[in-house]
């Protein structure tokens, strides 16, 4: 009876080419194979009209790289590259702070009980959040940058701060002899003030007492601070700008396209983050306010001790795709001529280099960057997520 039964189902199963689960093994082969022969078309015909070493990177460069002291034309297209790729961090990282803190504020300010303060900040992110930042760059350079006075009239601010539309001149550090020492005691500082945190962040957790980590972290950070100022005999000294007819020596410049782009990412990522804080706050269960206001907290002791760290748990994830929208929107500068990582690029490749591995050396160095910040974000918002009960 088995065999009769099995010789039955042989009977009426279909033929190959209507049988569905042949039809699918067959597309699938097919597409994989369409999928091949298209790649290695593609790859034979790169090959055949383009290098695709990179012997070149050992070439001199052949053009100049503006506010790159260390640089000079005749050095290797792969000092060139570098350059542009620290350029890029530092709008990249400072961006992300200064972006953060503003983003902070604004989205707090959103949910004041104050109505001009709360209407300038729905403004603030209504104005700039429907704007493209690449018009909201151009504006800065173009209308704000280019028209402050020239350095031989530039404005002065506190006599520590000099505006011209050369760039804008800031205080900075200048080092002296035991630099790096101090350096290291400053690293030595922020260890101790890392294992000060997790002691008294256990013992809180142990005992109930206030841990007052901040306090701990920072005052020992300060302490160390000092205590190796004074030792090493004052190590860096302030640099502050002074003009000098024409020229502006002391401190450190920023120039007026590294200006325009760092103001233009921050306030147009600041608006985004601000709602995202508006958002993550408003999250909060209602009965935690009402519970902080039930024992008597002031408003910035509900939003410090109550509302801020539990709206972090929500807010991280979408920060960080900001963050990584402001590091790769610094591809922008190429309007304005930062020498930022995508223009050393283009020159790079206007000056006869092959394209292709220069876009792998683009991408490549982005995808450094993004996952660097998801990384670090990954790491922060599992810090900050509640353990599973058990």
């Amino acid at each position: 009876m088995a065999a009769e039964a099995l010789g039955q189902r042989r009977a009426v199963r279909p033929p190959p080419w209507r049988d569905i689960r042949v039809l699918r093994v067959v597309i699938q082969v097919a597409f994989l194979v369409v999928v091949v022969a298209t790649v290695w078309y593609l790859y034979n015909n790169l090959r055949s009209n383009t290098r695709l070493g990179f012997d070149w990177l050992q070439q001199p460069a052949g053009f100049s790289i503006r506010d790159a002291p260390g640089y000079s034309p005749g050095q290797r297209v792969l000092a060139a590259i570098r350059v542009g790729f620290f350029n890029t961090a530092q709008v990249a990282f400072l961006g992300i702070a200064l972006a953060t803190v503003l983003g902070i504020i604004i989205g707090i300010a959103r949910l004041s009980t104050n109505w001009l303060v709360r209407r300038a900040a729905a403004l603030y992110v209504e104005a700039l959040r429907n704007i493209p930042v690449l018009l909201i760059i151009v504006l800065i350079y173009g209308a704000v940058m280019l028209q402050l006075p020239g350095v031989a009239n530039a404005g002065e601010f506190l006599e520590s701060f000099i505006f011209s539309n050369r760039g804008v001149s800031v205080p900075w550090y200048q080092s002296q002899e035991g630099a790096t020492s101090y350096v290291a005691v400053i690293g030595l500082g922020v260890l101790v003030a890392a294992a000060l945190w997790v002691w008294r962040t256990r013992r809180f957790d142990r005992t109930g007492e206030p841990h007052h980590r901040v306090l701990w972290a920072l005052g020992t950070v300060a302490g160390f601070i000092l205590a190796g100022y004074f030792v090493l005999g004052a190590p860096i000294a302030l640099s502050l700008p002074e003009l000098e007819g024409r020229r502006v020596t002391g401190g450190t410049s920023l120039g007026t396209e590294y200006a325009a782009l760092l103001i233009g990412l921050v306030l147009y990522t600041a608006s985004h983050i601000a709602e995202i804080v508006r958002g993550s706050i408003q999250a909060v269960p209602h009965g935690q306010t009402e519970a902080a206001n039930a024992i008597a907290l002031t408003g910035f002791q509900r939003l410090r001790y109550v509302v801020l760290p539990q709206a972090f748990r929500i807010m991280i994830p979408p920060l960080a795709n900001q963050y990584l929208n402001l590091t790769k929107n610094s591809s922008l500068a190429v309007a304005i001529g930062y020498p930022e990582l995508t223009r050393i690029i283009g020159t790079v490749i206007g000056n006869g280099n092959p394209a292709p591995p220069s876009i792998a050396i683009l991408m490549g160095c982005y995808l450094i960057f993004s996952i660097g910040i998801s990384i670090i974000t990954n790491i922060v918002n599992r810090a900050l997520s509640l353990e599973p009960r058990t």
